[in-house]
């Protein structure tokens, strides 16, 4: 089986493989496909080189069955692995696309047939490269090391140990015009498989950036409350855990305002929870056009919002609060239902030193219910 080698910078070896995980009938179904797509292109490539066998055979250099029968090899072994592939074989190892075994066996029918017909040896050796192009789809360092020395132990055994006199046919126009097309279609193979290749990298790098913002939105979400799109309480008591960290590094100014809907039970007993939703999400709405970039604004609970001013002191933030009142009881509430008003109240309260989570927000809801006992629509400070 495959090492664990890191693949490289490659299409498929980049598509990441899930080892020891159990994959999707989708995603597997997906690298059957690809395998299938890979080995349709394998077996266009021998009958291209058979039937420029046809040619030299044509011209008399070679016997006429060797092509044919070249053919045939190609696509008996590429037929083989089809079938493997398809009853699940290649799903056993962490290559399932077996680029090295299948190199190797390609790179031996080729050498094969280059002792056959030395003749003609400069087409076979030229599909070395188409091989090694196919192997580039999805290779790792071991799987390369291994498939380099196979073939250069390949040809040493054909160079060194025979004496077959490998030569290029260009004795007449016919020999010229097929070890023309040997060279022509050979790069013109290597050239598509680039293209090929790039396609492939190109989709990726899509459904990568796909996946990024998926997993953008999926942390985004986990962030927000669902009804007002303001952060969620355990967001905002995050933020404020840091601000309050940040207070005790810098002594930089920070004020936090506990803010209240006044009688929103009342909305929504009077005038349904569907409508008491949209009055949360427009007074959300509100508060974030009227906030600067740097406060933080989150739902505490029901219809309770927890408003972190950072350097803002007290007298700062009860006039950004009392500026926040005014603009929310300003707005024509009525176009939700005839007659209703929504107003606030806010308990607001500026960091101390040595001040924790829990100090603060009993401050600043102390102040709240002062706000609320003194009549409501109006801001106390702690």
């Amino acid at each position: 089986m495959e090492s664990a080698a890191p693949p490289f910078l490659n299409p498929i070896a980049a598509a990441g493989e899930a080892s020891g995980s159990r994959l999707s009938t989708e995603a597997l179904a997906r690298r059957a496909k690809q395998r299938r797509q890979i080995q349709g292109m394998i077996g266009v490539s021998y009958v291209i080189d058979a039937g420029i066998l046809l040619i030299y055979a044509y011209a008399g250099t070679v016997p006429l069955w060797l092509g044919p029968v070249f053919g045939l090899c190609g696509l008996t072994l590429t037929g083989l692995v089809i079938l493997l592939s398809e009853t699940g074989f290649n799903e056993r190892f962490k290559d399932h696309y077996m680029v090295a075994p299948q190199s190797i066996a390609n790179m031996l029918v080729l050498i094969a047939f280059t002792c056959i017909a030395p003749k003609v040896g400069v087409l076979f050796l030229c599909s070395l490269f188409t091989v090694f192009s196919f192997a580039s789809l999805r290779s790792t360092p071991r799987t390369v090391a291994v498939i380099w020395t196979a073939m250069a132990l390949a040809l040493a055994g054909l160079f060194l140990l025979t004496d077959k006199p490998v030569a290029m046919p260009h004795g007449d126009h016919i020999e010229r015009f097929a070890t023309m097309l040997v060279f022509a279609l050979t790069v013109g193979r290597c050239m598509f498989l680039g293209i090929f290749s790039s396609a492939l990298k190109q989709s990726l790098y899509e459904s990568g950036l796909k996946l990024k913002e998926a997993y953008r939105r999926i942390e985004e979400l986990a962030e927000l409350d669902e009804l007002t799109g303001s952060f969620n309480r355990r967001c905002i008591m995050r933020m404020l855990d840091e601000e309050i960290a940040r207070f005790s590094r810098s002594g930089s100014p920070c004020s936090v305002a506990l803010i209240d809907l006044d009688h929103f039970k009342r909305v929504n007993d009077t005038h349904g929870h569907p409508t008491g939703d949209e009055v949360l999400r427009t007074f959300a709405i509100t508060m974030f056009a009227n906030i600067r970039s740097i406060d933080r604004f989150g739902r505490y609970g029901g219809e309770e919002f927890l408003l972190i001013l950072p350097d803002m002191a007290n007298d700062g933030a009860i006039r950004a609060l009392d500026r926040l009142r005014a603009i929310v009881a300003g707005l024509d509430w009525s176009a939700f239902s005839p007659g209703m008003k929504v107003t606030l109240s806010a308990g607001v309260a500026t960091l101390r030193t040595g001040e924790t989570t829990d100090s603060i927000l009993a401050r600043t809801d102390s102040a709240l219910y002062a706000a609320k006992a003194q009549g409501r629509n109006r801001i106390a400070r702690a």
